[in-house]
């Protein structure tokens, strides 16, 4: 169980419900960048990637990281038809832009980069 401390100091939002899932990507944001891990307990690639996206979601502050349990919230994994973890979907303005499927870190940090960066653009 995390401590309380990790839990104020962490940027990710988890996803517990289609509740919450609508509240946050309806949530006004200025960029409407949100970026997405599904991801599963019994799942190790998954596993391992938490703390890949803790300090992803500190690279970019300005956008909003949640994580989606696969298993206690089905609907919303679903709804953007994941079939496999951990999977990364990057979002902007509620449509999915782009998806990833594996545990590596090196592809998801240049995607979510260039992500950011086209949505940041005036052009």
């Amino acid at each position: 169980m995390e401590s309380y401390e990790q839990q104020i100091k962490s940027k990710v939002l988890k996803v517990n419900s289609l509740q919450t899932w609508d509240s946050y990507l309806n949530q006004t944001h200025p960029e409407g960048q949100v970026i997405v891990h599904f991801t599963a307990s019994w799942c190790m690639p998954s596993v391992v990637m938490s703390p890949f996206f803790e300090e992803l979601a500190l690279t970019y502050p300005d956008a909003i990281f949640l994580v989606v349990d696969v298993d206690e919230v089905k609907e919303v994994a679903a709804k953007l038809e994941v079939k496999a973890m951990p999977t990364f979907v990057l979002i902007k303005d509620g449509n999915p832009a782009d998806k990833i499927v594996g545990a590596n870190p090196d592809e998801i940090r240049k995607r979510v980069d260039g992500f950011i960066r086209s949505c940041s653009s005036p052009f």
